[in-house]
């Protein structure tokens, strides 16, 4: 598979571009204390970040590059990538995830698969792990805000659990439901989203080989507010598309309730494909600004329509992108 690198835009990134009403203030907030925080704190920040990266399996994972489904773009920073989150389960600043997250508990676990399937099956976090062999794959991930990263997941094709549980002919979307305990997660008691957080794919976006079932980043577990222990990425989505701690997968007749498409229909589509062609209400998706490569006045790069990922493009064929959004 053909993995392009982004070329360069021209357009300038300004943060009202970018940042959602509902959480601008959070969000100046979070550059103000860049702007004047200390090196001290900026070390507090990321032992945060590696205490919460330690929570889950220790050990490194072993899972092999696969470089057919692996962009060539320069890999994105741990650091940036640890501490740059959008995880509203626990708050809608981008630091928030990163200080926050230490609460939750990834083990124990457990994955109920359910709904229009032969074989309905509870799996526990090992039980995740051996099911198929792990891959890593260098993914770049696009944010609807306008920012986007590069980072090595490791997982297998979500595919080879939709193989093991035979959905039905009456399957035709996928529906993933995220972990929302309020004892664990301080941002569930916010009237941000309705909880819990809940995804969907229609099937055959669920059964191409990009869509990956996630268990790692960096060739270790998923650091807690990455989205941990388990978690979906599907590269050619923004990044909203691709539920985190995931508790729950079923399989059902009727396109499932999204939560975003239902705090915010007019803004947020079901499919939310990367189409620089269609822009947000608040702001364009034409270009976008990567986390730890590009200073905050320099020039965006041109965005990509399905992120780079072309080979999706068969999916979609017939359908207007414009109107399903």
């Amino acid at each position: 598979m053909l993995i392009k690198r982004s070329p360069n835009g021209i357009e300038l990134p300004f943060s009202s571009e970018i940042t959602p009403r509902e959480v601008f203030e959070s969000r100046r907030s979070f550059i103000k204390q860049l702007a004047v925080g200390s090196i001290a704190g900026g070390a507090l920040l990321e032992m945060a970040s590696r205490e919460a990266f330690a929570q889950g399996t220790p050990g490194k994972l072993g899972a092999k590059l696969n470089p057919s489904y692996s962009a060539l773009d320069k890999q994105t920073a741990f650091k940036d990538a640890s501490t740059y989150n959008n995880f509203y389960e626990f708050g809608t600043g981008k630091d928030d995830p990163a200080h926050n997250a230490h609460t939750l508990k990834p083990r124990p676990w457990t994955v109920s698969i359910e709904g229009e399937i032969k074989k309905p099956l509870t799996l526990d976090l090992d039980q995740l792990l051996k099911l198929a062999p792990l891959e890593e794959r260098v993914y770049r991930l696009r944010c609807v805000e306008g920012w986007s990263m590069v980072i090595p997941w490791v997982g297998y094709s979500l595919s080879e659990l939709i193989k093991k549980v035979e959905p039905t002919g009456n399957a035709k979307y996928v529906e993933f439901i995220s972990l929302a305990d309020k004892a664990q997660m301080p941002g569930v008691g916010s009237r941000v989203l309705t909880w819990p957080y809940r995804e969907g794919l229609r099937m055959d976006e669920a059964m191409h080989p990009l869509a990956l079932l996630t268990l790692g980043m960096y060739g270790d577990v998923l650091p807690n507010q990455n989205g941990a222990p388990v978690r979906i990425v599907t590269p050619w989505k923004y990044g909203f598309k691709s539920a985190k701690s995931i508790v729950k997968i079923r399989f059902v007749k009727e396109q499932p309730r999204t939560a975003w498409n239902e705090a915010a229909p007019s803004e947020y589509g079901f499919y939310s494909n990367v189409n620089p062609d269609v822009d947000h209400p608040r702001w364009s998706q034409a270009s976008e600004r990567r986390i730890g490569e590009d200073g905050f006045l320099v020039r965006k790069r041109k965005t990509l329509m399905f992120n780079g990922y072309n080979d999706v493009a068969p999916l979609y064929a017939g359908m207007d992108l414009k109107k399903f959004f």
